[in-house]
């Protein structure tokens, strides 16, 4: 059974919580708004989350431990509880919390957030202009699946110049997406996003079957899958699973949460877009709150929507949501030093595979360790 409790405390298990270091200029996300504008009311920037939680499955200790995410639409943190872990899921804004909540305790129906109006918007402009972008013919596509002919026909009959051209005026610095975006999150995008994006769909598209990727047909057609379970079984609170977790829910700053909370006070954690924006203040400030609270040899998986580093895209090509730019996996330390998980390939090493056996689809050619910071940035 999945349990959900709802708290404002950022202690874990009643510990007594370190003071925490102020923050610095704070998050964008702290505002609750996508767009730039007058300041309003918190709204609901996710209706569902884009990570795909079998990277989670793969690589984080056996179920049972103690993890933390970002509770978003609760997509995550469901799927971890039915996995059997003990979930806390945090967020800053407050009407995403009490959207997570709704659909963790009440199994309440997902609602069309900021990003999904945002995604609807380019779709039905590329549906009105491109033949190949309307409705039938894009659920023909995602019935596919064979990855072969996926990449095949997505080549062929979808990543075009008129799509391409649609991409460039929404997506490049000076398009209409970067001008909407409070300016704290425009710095988030990589250079050249339009086309940074339809390579990351197309790399998913050759790998993974469309028919069977819920994620391909939420961003390519704004829909479910057809014989996907909607909501979730794990969301609904009568969804018994065998050894089934809990989650509990915090309303803080994901950073100030990790500094309070008493050292080693988590076996893992997931953080999706969180380095995204803030700055490298902000990444430095993180990665030495996760060395805090994660215990050593705990596991750390940060997701990014940058362009990789020299340390390559860790398993971002494993992520079936086709957005990410890095999926990196570290493991904490003793002696204080994140080990990355991951190879510049993407693939997970030997030595420090945890969770048995692999179900993000990791391939046999595993090649070394990496050192990394949560940020993504390689260390020497």
């Amino acid at each position: 059974m999945v349990t959900v409790s709802v708290s404002s405390a950022v202690g874990w298990s009643g510990a007594v919580p370190r003071p925490p270091v102020p923050a610095a200029a704070g998050t964008p996300w702290q505002a609750g708004r996508l767009f730039a504008g007058p300041a309003g009311r918190p709204r609901v920037l996710f209706g569902r989350m884009y990570e795909d939680p079998a990277v989670e499955l793969a690589v984080f200790p056996p179920p049972g431990a103690r993890v933390l995410c970002i509770a978003s639409a609760g997509d995550t943190a469901a799927a971890l509880a039915a996995a059997g872990y003990e979930v806390t899921a945090i967020d800053l804004n407050p009407a995403q919390l009490a959207y997570a909540r709704a659909r963790l305790e009440a199994g309440a129906p997902a609602v069309t957030g900021t990003a999904e109006r945002l995604t609807g918007f380019g779709r039905a402009t590329a549906a009105a202009l491109l033949p190949a972008w309307r409705p039938a013919s894009v659920a023909d596509f995602l019935r596919l699946d064979d990855p072969g002919e996926q990449r095949r026909r997505w080549a062929a009959e979808f990543d075009g110049p008129g799509l391409r051209l649609l991409a460039a005026a929404a997506l490049r610095p000076a398009g209409a997406l970067a001008a909407a975006l409070r300016p704290g999150f425009r710095c988030g995008l990589p250079r050249g996003f339009d086309t940074v994006l339809l390579r990351r769909i197309a790399r998913t598209v050759a790998r993974h079957p469309n028919a069977a990727n819920d994620w391909a047909w939420r961003l390519l057609l704004g829909r479910e899958r057809p014989g996907a379970t909607t909501p979730a079984p794990a969301l609904a609170p009568a969804a018994a699973t065998a050894g089934g977790g809990r989650v509990r829910l915090v309303r803080g700053e994901v950073v100030e949460h990790l500094e309070r909370s008493a050292a080693g006070s988590y076996d893992a954690v997931t953080l999706s877009n969180v380095v995204d924006g803030p700055g490298p203040r902000f990444a430095r400030r993180l990665r030495a709150a996760v060395e805090h609270a994660v215990r050593p040899g705990g596991t750390a998986v940060v997701r990014s929507l940058r362009e990789p580093g020299p340390g390559g895209p860790g398993l971002a090509a494993e992520d079936r949501s086709m957005i990410w730019g890095v999926v990196r996996v570290v493991r904490t330390r003793t002696d204080g030093i994140e080990t990355d998980v991951t190879g510049t390939d993407g693939t997970q090493t030997d030595a420090t595979r945890t969770n048995e056996p692999e179900t993000a689809g990791t391939r046999a050619d595993r090649t070394r360790t990496d050192r990394t910071r949560t940020d993504g940035a390689e260390t020497r």
